[in-house]
């Protein structure tokens, strides 16, 4: 029979695996990815272009980048980015999100995804 606090560290363990997955990608591969990305946005500074500049884009809640026209799913939906919600966001954005006006289709691939936002998380923390 386990002890309730080897369950407990166990299940804790597990949890941190789980929760830094996403953080485990590569900067620089991410920057590659990015590519796909910088036509509409940009990660240096507040410059909106078709999509909204993404300078903090961490802890930022969805739909209020002053100055963007954004969709009301988008400004409704109540949304905090974080490495949970890009993920899910980027892998397929009009399935995650109604409504959205995101045209890119997606980021089908798992390492992909991680990639990126390991770049974005960097990239985008306003400079000091």
């Amino acid at each position: 029979m386990y002890r309730p606090s080897y369950l407990m560290s166990t299940l804790c363990a597990v949890m941190l695996l789980s929760t830094t997955a996403v953080a485990a990608g590569d900067v620089a591969k991410g920057k590659r990815v990015f590519n796909k990305c910088k036509a509409c946005h940009v990660v240096h500074k507040e410059k909106n272009r078709i999509g909204p500049h993404l300078v903090e884009l961490f802890g930022r809640k969805a739909g209020t980048v002053e100055k963007f026209k954004y969709s009301k799913a988008m400004k409704n939906s109540g949304i905090i980015w974080d490495e949970k919600t890009l993920d899910a966001y980027l892998k397929k954005p009009r399935s995650f999100m109604k409504g959205t006006r995101m045209a890119f289709a997606g980021l089908k691939k798992d390492k992909d995804r991680e990639n990126i936002i390991a770049y974005l998380k960097e990239a985008t923390q306003r400079k000091k």
